[in-house]
């Protein structure tokens, strides 16, 4: 699939080799997929969900995707999680707390019925659980110093500009930074979001590379800053979008079936869209395009 590849910053940052233990261990996965007498499974899901009033969702407790705040679930995939299953007639999200490697085995060992913490879909993961159709994309952005006074936009403006570079190590924005032809010498790496903010206030980079959901959010808390418009970087010729969507156990088709038919209508409408998830850092930019389906990303 030449337009939709699977490769995605959250997968890399939010240790990603976790999928990859998932699948070393063939054994532990089928003895985790039978679901425990309490879990909602197979076609009748959704009308045990509606009569218990409640779903049960996992979060890993990371802004912006979900993440508790007092004893309020809060975050884009909680929130439009919740606009849709009172769509479907259940009116509460139950919590639980999980480490990210722990996301995709909770679910299959039935401790609760979907996963909402912005995960990312990637063929790995869908050979293991079932993903909702896109519910965001995750284009680039750049943090620059308050006034953006190199003027850049974008990866192409950045080389020309001759300008230095952030990015996290480990993850894919550094493979976008030298497909673009910025020089290796002016490709910094930084440990964690919050280093590459002070690097640009500092002067050490004249701008940092994240996606525009994450800086957003970083730039709440770091004023002297600010973030270009989201672009979507290529690599050999390929748009990067790194979409995610919400998780649920295999077998809970007819679940997922319904969950999307409600998420097509909140993604058409663009205003109800942003105005759902803007206080998040989501925008339209982060609309995924009618022509991204979850089928294609899951063949890789």
């Amino acid at each position: 699939m030449a337009d939709f590849p699977n490769l995605s910053r959250r997968g890399f940052l939010n240790r990603s080799a976790a999928v990859g233990g998932l699948l070393v261990v063939p054994g532990l996965l089928s003895a985790c997929s039978k679901t425990d007498a309490g879990s909602a499974d197979g076609a009748g899901a959704l009308d045990k969900l509606r009569k218990q009033g409640f779903v049960r969702v996992a979060y890993a407790n990371e802004a912006p995707y979900g993440y508790l705040e007092g004893k309020q679930l809060k975050g884009e995939a909680p929130t439009l999680h919740r606009e849709i299953f009172k769509a479907l007639g259940v009116d509460e999200l139950k919590p639980t707390l999980s480490e990210w490697d722990g996301l995709i085995p909770g679910l299959q060992a039935g401790k609760y019925d979907v996963v909402s913490a912005g995960m990312a879909i990637t063929p790995e993961r869908c050979a293991n659980a079932l993903f909702s159709e896109p519910e965001f994309i995750s284009p680039t952005a750049l943090m620059v110093r308050k006034g953006n006074p190199r003027k850049v936009t974008d990866l192409a403006s950045a080389k020309a500009a001759g300008i230095t570079v952030g990015v996290m190590s480990g993850a894919v924005e550094a493979k976008y930074a030298q497909g673009a032809g910025i020089p290796e010498g002016r490709i910094k790496t930084l440990q964690k979001p919050q280093d590459g903010a002070d690097a640009v206030k500092g002067g050490r980079i004249d701008a940092f590379l994240l996606t525009g959901i994450s800086l957003r959010w970083l730039a709440k808390t770091n004023p002297d800053t600010e973030v270009t418009d989201a672009f979507l970087p290529e690599l050999d010729g390929t748009k990067q979008y790194s979409p995610g969507g919400a998780v649920f156990r295999k077998g809970n088709e007819e679940l997922r079936d319904a969950f999307n038919r409600e998420l097509k209508k909140i993604v058409a409408d663009r205003s109800r869209y942003v105005g759902l998830l803007q206080e998040y850092g989501f925008g339209a930019t982060e609309l995924p395009p009618a022509t991204l389906k979850t089928a294609d990303l899951c063949k890789g």
